[in-house]
C-alpha cells in the first residue's frame, strides 16, 4: 500500500496547486506614474507631486482595498493630465482607478464627480452631464458639482441652465473655479468686459504659479485678445510664463502676439517650444497656419496631416469606448478644411452636430464647413443658431459677415467683417484672408 502513497500525494498536491492558480483572486495592476521631462520636471512641484503619488502607490501595494488612496491617486492623475497634456494615458489611468472605487462604493460622491469631469475632458458631454446630475442628488450643497453641471450644460448648448447652476456655484463657494465659469458664460453672452472682470477675480483667487492659476491668467490674456487689446494680452501671458516657467499655454499666447506682428518665425519657435512641453492638438493646428504664413508649405502640409492623425486616433478610440477616447469630430472638421477635404469636413461636422445640436460652437462649425462648400443658404441657418447668445468673438463675427455677404445682405455682412478685422484679425488666418478678399471686392 505504501508504494502507492507517494504518487497519490503528488496528485493531491498538484490538484491543490491548480486550484490555487485558477481560483485565487487576481492581482489588480495599478497604473504607474510616468516621468516628466524638460521644463515640466524642473522645480519643487514635480518632486512634491512625485513623492505624493509614489506614497499613494505604496499604500495601494500594501492594501489593494484602500479606496481612499485609489481615489486620491485618480485625482492626482487627472491633474497630471492637465499639466503634461498626456490625456490618453492619465485620463485612462484615472478612469480605471475610479471604476474600481465605484465598483466597491457606487455612491461615492467624489468618485462620481471625478468620473463626470473625465467624461467632460474626453468630450463625452451627455454622459458627463448625466453623471454630474447623479452626483448632485447625493450632495446638492457642493460647489464643485455645480461647476461640472455648468460645463456640461454649456457644452450641450443649455445656456440658460448653465447660468442657473453657475449662480448656485458662486453662492455656495465663490473661488477661482466659480469666477472662471462666470467669465466664460459672460463671454458667451457677448459681455467681454464682464468676462474680463470675472476672470481677473479668478486669477487673483489662486496661488501664483499653480497650473490652475496660470491657466486663468492665460484665459484672461485671451479675453484681452478678443477685445483687441494685445498689449494687455501680452502682459498677462508674460506674467503667467514668469510665474510658471515653460508654461505651454503662455508660450502659445506669446506666439499669437508674435503672429499678430507678422513675426512668424518667432511665433513658430514659441509654438514648437509649447508643443514639446505639452501634447495638445491645438499647437499643431496653429503651427499649420504659421508655416503657411511663413511660406513653408511642406512643413504646413506635414503639420496638417499630423493634426488629422492625432485627432483621428482619438476619435477611433472614442468610437469603441463609450467612456474614454476623445470625441474630436468638431476639431477634425476644421482640420480637414485645412487639407481641402470638404466631404470629410462635412462628415465630421455632422457627427458632432448630431451629438449636441444646440451648442453655438458646433453650429458655427457647421456653418463654416457649408460656407466653404458654397452652400451659403444652408450655412446661414446654422450661423443664426451660432449667434443666438450674442457672442462677440471676432472669428464668429467675420464668418457671419462672410455668409451674410454671400446671401446678398452686403451692408450688414461687411460691417461685421470690418468689425472683426479691426479687433483681432490674426486669430484665424483663413478667416482673415476671406474677410480681406470680400472687402476688396466691393
Amino acid at each position: 500500500m505504501k508504494k502507492y502513497l507517494y504518487p497519490s500525494l503528488l496528485v493531491v498536491f498538484g490538484l491543490l496547486a491548480a486550484a490555487i492558480f485558477f481560483f485565487k483572486k487576481p492581482e489588480h495592476r495599478t497604473p504607474e506614474l510616468k516621468e516628466r521631462h524638460g521644463d515640466l520636471a524642473a522645480g519643487g512641484e514635480w518632486l512634491n507631486t512625485k513623492a505624493a503619488i509614489e506614497g499613494l502607490l505604496a499604500k495601494l501595494r500594501t492594501n489593494p482595498d484602500d479606496h481612499k488612496s485609489r481615489l486620491l491617486l485618480a485625482q492626482a492623475y487627472m491633474q497630471e493630465a492637465r499639466v503634461t497634456g498626456d490625456h490618453p494615458y492619465y485620463d485612462g489611468a484615472a478612469m480605471e482607478l475610479l471604476e474600481e472605487v465605484l465598483k466597491a462604493e457606487p455612491e461615492n460622491f467624489e468618485a462620481l464627480c471625478c468620473k463626470a469631469s473625465l467624461c467632460l475632458t474626453q468630450h463625452h458631454f451627455a454622459q458627463g452631464l448625466g453623471i454630474a446630475e447623479q452626483a448632485q442628488k447625493l450632495n446638492p450643497n457642493s460647489g464643485f458639482v455645480y461647476g461640472l453641471l455648468t460645463d456640461a450644460n454649456v457644452e450641450m448648448g443649455h445656456y440658460d441652465e448653465a447660468v442657473k447652476v453657475a449662480d448656485k456655484m458662486n453662492a455656495l463657494r465663490p473661488d477661482l473655479a466659480a469666477y472662471a465659469r462666470v467669465s466664460y458664460l459672460r463671454e458667451i453672452y457677448g459681455d467681454v468686459p464682464g468676462a474680463i472682470q470675472a476672470m481677473d477675480l479668478a486669477a487673483k483667487a489662486g496661488y501664483v504659479g499653480l497650473e490652475q492659476t496660470e491657466w486663468t491668467r492665460v484665459a484672461l490674456g485671451h479675453l484681452y485678445e478678443v477685445s483687441g487689446d494685445t498689449a494687455r494680452a501680452r502682459a498677462y501671458y508674460q506674467m503667467a510664463l514668469t510665474a510658471r516657467p515653460g508654461y505651454a499655454y503662455a508660450l502659445a499666447g506669446l506666439g499669437r502676439m508674435a503672429a499678430a506682428h507678422k513675426d512668424y518665425a518667432k511665433a513658430i519657435g514659441l509654438y514648437k517650444q509649447a508643443r514639446i512641453t505639452v501634447k495638445d492638438y491645438a499647437f499643431s493646428d496653429e503651427l499649420t497656419d504659421l508655416y503657411r504664413l511663413n511660406d513653408q508649405p511642406d512643413e504646413a502640409k506635414k503639420m496638417a496631416e499630423e493634426s488629422i492623425d492625432m485627432l483621428a486616433n482619438a476619435a477611433k478610440e472614442a468610437d469603441s469606448n463609450e467612456q474614454m477616447g476623445h470625441y474630436a469630430d468638431r476639431e477634425l472638421a476644421y482640420a480637414y478644411l485645412k487639407t481641402n477635404e470638404l466631404d470629410k469636413a462635412l462628415e465630421h461636422a455632422k457627427i458632432e452636430y448630431a451629438r449636441r445640436p444646440d451648442n453655438i460652437d458646433v453650429n458655427e462649425t457647421m456653418a463654416w464647413v457649408l460656407y466653404k462648400r458654397g452652400q451659403f443658404a444652408e450655412a446661414q441657418k446654422y450661423m443664426q443658431v451660432a449667434r443666438r447668445t450674442g457672442s462677440k468673438n471676432p472669428v464668429l463675427l467675420c464668418r457671419a459677415g462672410l455668409i451674410l455677404t454671400k446671401m446678398g445682405k452686403t451692408a450688414e455682412g461687411q460691417t461685421l467683417i470690418e468689425q472683426s478685422l479691426k479687433t483681432a484679425p490674426y486669430l484665424n488666418p483663413d478667416v482673415e484672408a476671406e474677410g480681406k478678399k470680400m472687402l476688396a471686392a466691393r
